[in-house]
């Protein structure tokens, strides 16, 4: 069974057409409920994101929900996968910039033993449309800082599309894959590849969305600041304690 985590944060104006959207492809491509299942993990928001989430699990007995009174997409996930018992996990924003059939290859590069699964949008054959200059120029520099200076090989480390064996997500939590913010994303990359996990890098076709809520300027100080702590983290001696 695979659980999708839809994190989200005051998303009142597209949460009901995207999850019932997500929910009927699931239906139509996938299998029935007993095969899936969408957990809405709600990171602090103060519109009616909540009331409306309650509604739609009420409705349907296949939606979850979570709230968290802080705010942090990491804290989102790493809350929803704790409490997990599905066999895959992973999460992917609402606004489906991955297209929804990339989760077909999710689920069958699982099947075949990768313990991981990635989107990259900076994969020769991946299909990138509608992306600003700006915004690929800083997404190409921070993945060049990731490699130069972390020394992992992943190409595209911020891309909001991942999933992993259920199993496998205790020992990246344990070794450090813990932020509460959007470098958790690729802090999940990092540990992996710490810890010689088998990864699948997935080509996607992928469209920018104009409603992103991200701020270039503050997401490149605190990821900066989270790869200095990455790059001073042993991951021999990381806590082995929950």
């Amino acid at each position: 069974m695979i659980e999708i985590t839809i994190p989200v944060l005051n998303e009142e104006k597209s949460l009901n057409s995207q999850i019932i959207k997500l929910r009927d492809w699931l239906f139509a491509h996938v299998g029935t409920a007993e095969s899936w299942s969408i957990m809405i993990a709600d990171n602090g928001s103060t519109d009616q994101t909540r009331i409306l989430s309650e509604k739609l699990c009420q409705q349907y007995s296949d939606l979850k929900y979570i709230r968290l009174d802080a705010k942090g997409v990491g804290l989102a996930l790493q809350t929803s996968w704790l409490q997990s018992s599905s066999e895959i996990i992973g999460y992917m924003d609402l606004d489906f910039a991955t297209q929804l059939e990339h989760l077909n290859e999710v689920i069958k590069a699982l099947d075949q033993g990768y313990d991981m699964v990635y989107a990259t949008r900076l994969h020769p054959k991946s299909n990138v449309q509608g992306r600003t200059i700006k915004r690929e120029m800083v997404s190409r520099c921070f993945n060049l800082l990731l490699r130069w200076y972390l020394k992992v090989s992943f190409s595209d480390g911020m891309c909001g599309f991942k999933f992993l064996k259920r199993e496998k997500f205790k020992a990246l939590y344990l070794k450090g894959a813990r932020s509460h913010g959007w470098f958790f994303s690729t802090e999940l990359l990092i540990v992996a590849e710490k810890l010689k996990f088998k990864i699948f890098e997935l080509p996607v076709t992928w469209k920018d969305s104009k409603e992103s809520h991200v701020n270039i300027i503050p997401l490149t100080i605190q990821y900066l600041k989270a790869m200095w702590k990455m790059k001073h983290t042993d991951f021999n001696k990381a806590s082995d304690k929950s």
